[in-house]
């Protein structure tokens, strides 16, 4: 079962899953819990809404720190895991794992066996959630780590998939099981960032399945991302054909509207969104955002294509500049008054204040997008940011080291918050504190960056 973004969701499930997530924003977790639980068990691939789970249960919990409360949450744990190791439907098991998690969100026998379970039911992002808290809250399981690192590889995640068994190899250097599997995932890697992996899996060359050559020839060319403009010209000649049967065919409008971005006709594709809004109304925001996502790239083409020599070129690239920011400003303020439990919308226009030196008035909206689990961290972070930029150095402090110790896995992420915090540090005179998150990022990445320069500079402080 492959997974599925929000708007993957049928409406009547996205509906539920907004209560559910109003729960969450009032800190009701045991009604959240009960929702996300019941949003799941229809559609069990449905991420976002397993990560907004994972937060709740946690909040449930309080951190489950006192030898009362895991003795309570654990009772029932071993009947329910017995259970599901030995129910044969992966789906059944990761909903009998959910069972424990619920009242004991740090199991970690639970956690890995919902991550066997979604690796066996094609839902690698759903393991990775679980693997990521079992390496977490046990850094030493290196069967933990290992199981981790197969799950970023079949998520798509090479990268850190690699870093993982690198690490591994390195403190079990004679290891060839370990340099097996190095391989098979840097092999992996490779075939998906060139496009092979459908290939390389076995399946062969659909157009060798298709019998109908002709079949064959048109879903590859509606499938690729980018076409050539004589091709995007004739899709959208026979798509506008066949809308004239089927005038209300609003995907066939909004592919139209998208070919029209691809060929740069930007007036065009406004024109078509338009036919789309006259037709279904303004309700859809991916539409609103794609309208606004199209004009700003016409705003963008319109300077881009002023004549740098010319006398006026200053005054004019200043004007259209102004007009596409606050353009840009205002969609998204209109949006974020649209749909005000959008915590999506309000990161994005939050993100955008903090981008125009808006500082203050992106701080509370940040602080309402750290009530959403997929945007909580990067909020927090942002936040951090804000109060730095308003010298208010130990709120930004306290902002960035809270979202660290939620972050456990070093990705980009995690360096750019550990850069922030290290600036912040040096701005507060704590250098030694500085110098230490620079090369905590040097050890990663060296050229991510000045950190070189910055781990440079931290040795030519010492005493010869």
């Amino acid at each position: 079962m492959a997974e599925k973004t929000i708007g993957q969701i049928p409406r009547p499930v996205r509906e539920q899953y907004q209560k559910g997530m109003t729960a969450f924003e009032r800190k009701n977790f045991d009604y959240a819990i009960a929702i996300f639980n019941q949003v799941l068990a229809q559609e069990p691939g449905f991420f976002e809404c397993r990560q907004a789970l994972r937060v709740c249960q946690h909040g449930k919990s309080g951190g489950g720190s006192t030898f009362f409360r895991k003795m309570l949450s654990g009772a029932g744990s071993s009947p329910l895991l017995a259970k599901a190791q030995m129910q044969k439907d992966p789906l059944e098991s990761i909903k009998t794992a959910e069972q424990i998690l619920n009242n004991d969100p740090n199991n970690g026998a639970a956690h890995k066996l919902l991550a066997d379970a979604a690796l066996n039911a094609a839902m690698p992002k759903t393991a990775v959630l679980s693997l990521e808290i079992v390496t977490k809250n046990t850094p030493k399981d290196e069967d933990a780590q290992k199981s981790l690192a197969r799950a970023y590889s079949a998520a798509g995640q090479g990268e850190k998939a690699e870093q993982i068994m690198s690490e591994l190899m390195r403190l079990h250097p004679g290891d060839l099981r370990l340099a097996d599997e190095l391989k098979d995932i840097s092999a992996r890697k490779t075939l998906s960032e060139g496009g092979y992996e459908a290939l390389s899996s076995g399946a062969g060359s659909y157009r060798d399945i298709l019998k109908d050559k002709s079949k064959a020839e048109a879903l590859e060319q509606e499938s690729r991302q980018v076409k050539s403009e004589d091709v995007a010209q004739r899709q959208i000649a026979k798509l506008e054909a066949e809308l004239v049967q089927q005038p209300n065919d609003l995907k066939k409008l909004r592919t139209v509207a998208e070919l029209y971005v691809q060929q740069k006709s930007y007036d065009r594709a406004l024109e078509t969104y338009n036919r789309i809004i006259e037709k279904e109304g303004a309700a859809d925001p991916s539409l609103q955002k794609a309208i606004a996502e199209t004009t700003l790239k016409k705003y963008e083409a319109a300077i881009a294509a002023l004549n740098p020599q010319a006398p006026d070129y200053a005054e004019t690239s200043a004007q259209l500049k102004a007009e596409r920011d606050n353009y840009v400003l205002t969609e998204a303020r209109q949006r974020a008054e649209r749909y005000p439990n959008d915590l999506t919308i309000r990161f994005e226009l939050a993100e955008l204040l903090f981008k125009l030196g808006k500082f203050r008035e992106a701080m509370p909206e940040f602080q309402k997008a750290t009530t959403n689990p997929n945007r909580r961290l990067a909020a927090m972070s942002y936040l951090g940011q804000c109060f730095a930029a308003l010298g208010r150095y130990d709120m930004a402090a306290g902002q960035l080291q809270t979202a660290l110790k939620e972050k456990p896995v070093f990705d980009d992420e995690k360096k750019e918050m550990s850069y922030a915090l290290a600036d912040v540090f040096e701005k507060m005179g704590k250098q030694k504190e500085a110098d230490e998150l620079y090369k905590e990022i040097y050890m990663v990445d060296m050229g991510f960056k000045d950190v070189m320069a910055k781990v440079e500079a931290s040795y030519n402080r010492l005493p010869p």
